[in-house]
């Protein structure tokens, strides 16, 4: 149920091979530590780049994010971005409003993040195919450390690093 379809280091090492051999034609985009530091506005390294050579290869481009509108929104317009906010994930919900508003195939849409209990387990749940990559940087609040200790044992578990 955790397994990613893939894993990697950072979301700009996807490419459009990967999508190629998957079917992929839509990328749903976490954005907390896998676009830009958590609750930040800056995009990592490279993003912008990325974005412009994944859209000019025709892959479809949306954020979906546990953050509300307002946090959101100015990240996803910097971007130019299309995106669900308050998804409600690991719930598929967000993925389900996604399909459904931007009129998306799910056999050909991936989700993309760094949390395993959250964005790989929700596309699960939604059947949607996944991406794991690796966080950012480590958040420190008592909560997420919590949540990234149980995840690195199931990562080492599972043997999916």
């Amino acid at each position: 149920m955790f397994r990613p379809t893939i894993v990697k280091n950072r979301v700009t090492d996807l490419t459009g091979d990967d999508l190629k051999r998957l079917s992929v034609n839509t990328l749903l985009l976490d954005v907390d530590n896998t676009l830009s530091v958590h609750h930040g506005q800056q995009p990592i390294d490279g993003l912008v780049s990325w974005i412009e050579s994944m859209q000019r290869a025709g892959v479809g481009l949306f954020l979906i994010s546990n953050s509300t509108n307002k946090r959101l929104e100015p990240f996803a317009l910097k971007l130019g971005l299309p995106f669900v906010s308050v998804s409600l994930k690991p719930l598929p919900v967000g993925y389900m409003r996604a399909i459904r508003r931007f009129s998306l195939d799910k056999k050909r849409c991936m989700a993309v993040g760094d949390q395993l209990f959250t964005d790989i387990l929700g596309g699960k749940l939604f059947g949607l195919k996944t991406v794991l990559t690796t966080p950012i940087l480590p958040e420190t609040s008592l909560r997420f450390r919590f949540k990234r200790s149980v995840e690195r044992w199931f990562i080492k578990a599972e043997g999916i690093r």
